[in-house]
């Protein structure tokens, strides 16, 4: 469990951050030496609200790694488009893992965040790994892609099948942070009820430029939940064309490697589903970090 809790609070204008920027803004404007008529235009102005919103948006994501970033049209060609009904979910993990337990039924009634394609149900991967008699999360993950393979009927394929275990894959510790107090929040229910999306928010973006982005507003997820994302929603990644799937929430370090300087993926290509992993400084069209948003306070 973490030693601190997160902060979901939003900031306001009354907030300590949010008065530094009123100063700024105050600054600015005595600085432009308005007269009556100029500043009466500026109140009226329909662009003005408009345009310090966008303002606020773009000052406000830090720059690092901002030139990891492409022009996208990818997106979710084979019919996916928002998440199944969290009870539709909570039944068929219980189906695909016989053992499972259940999830919080109020956190299925929360706000949606914006961003956010809808709800997802997502086992912690300590009560699954527990089910399962295996103690790690790599060995967690390698599970969920031994019912991917089964579930696509043999069509699938792990181009990391022999560096499978915690040498070579790992929670990045912000992600195991932010779902551990979810996993608190939620009376530590067997399956999590999590709003999240599939890659569309950050395709075109590394994944240590999608990190950047997300901040702590939410969190990159890793293999294993979106392994257990593609499992309820198959029809997500069934083409070559369709967005591919980074795992921001993830690290990799492969084989002969001393620093873990990768991220995991699930890709189509040849006809199947296909995991592994890559670079997290190259910037591509086709691909997407798929992340989750944390619960408001």
């Amino acid at each position: 469990m973490p030693t601190k809790t997160l902060s979901t609070s939003t900031v306001t204008a009354d907030h300590k951050k949010g008065q530094k920027a009123v100063e700024l803004f105050r600054a600015a404007y005595n600085k432009a030496n308005l007269v009556e008529d100029d500043a009466q235009y500026l109140n009226e102005n329909p662009e003005f609200p408009a345009g310090l919103a966008d303002l606020i948006k773009r000052c406000s994501i830090s720059n690092q790694f901002a030139n990891e970033e492409v022009a996208s049209t990818y997106g979710y060609l084979s019919g996916y488009i928002k998440p199944r009904d969290v009870a539709w979910q909570s039944n068929c993990s219980r189906e695909l893992f016989p053992g499972v337990g259940f999830h919080d039924e109020k956190a299925a009634q929360m706000a949606m965040p914006k961003g956010a394609e809808g709800l997802f149900v997502i086992p912690t991967w300590q009560s699954f790994a527990k089910l399962h008699h295996v103690t790690t999360y790599a060995e967690a993950v390698r599970i969920v892609l031994a019912k991917l393979k089964e579930t696509r009927k043999g069509q699938f394929s792990n181009w990391r099948e022999n560096e499978m275990d915690s040498a070579h894959l790992r929670e990045t510790a912000w992600k195991a942070e932010a779902m551990a107090t979810i996993a608190e929040q939620q009376k530590d229910s067997d399956l999590l009820v999590i709003p999240a999306q599939f890659g569309i928010v950050h395709r075109g973006r590394s994944v240590r430029r999608a990190r950047v982005v997300i901040g702590g507003k939410g969190f990159g997820l890793g293999a294993f939940e979106v392994g257990i994302m593609l499992l309820l929603h198959p029809e997500r990644l069934a083409n070559y064309d369709d967005l591919w799937i980074d795992c921001a929430g993830d690290e990799f370090k492969p084989g002969g490697e001393r620093v873990f300087s990768r991220a995991p993926i699930f890709f189509f290509h040849g006809g199947r589903l296909g995991f592994g992993a890559d670079g997290v400084g190259g910037a591509g069209g086709c691909y997407g970090s798929a992340s989750a948003f944390l619960p408001q306070e």
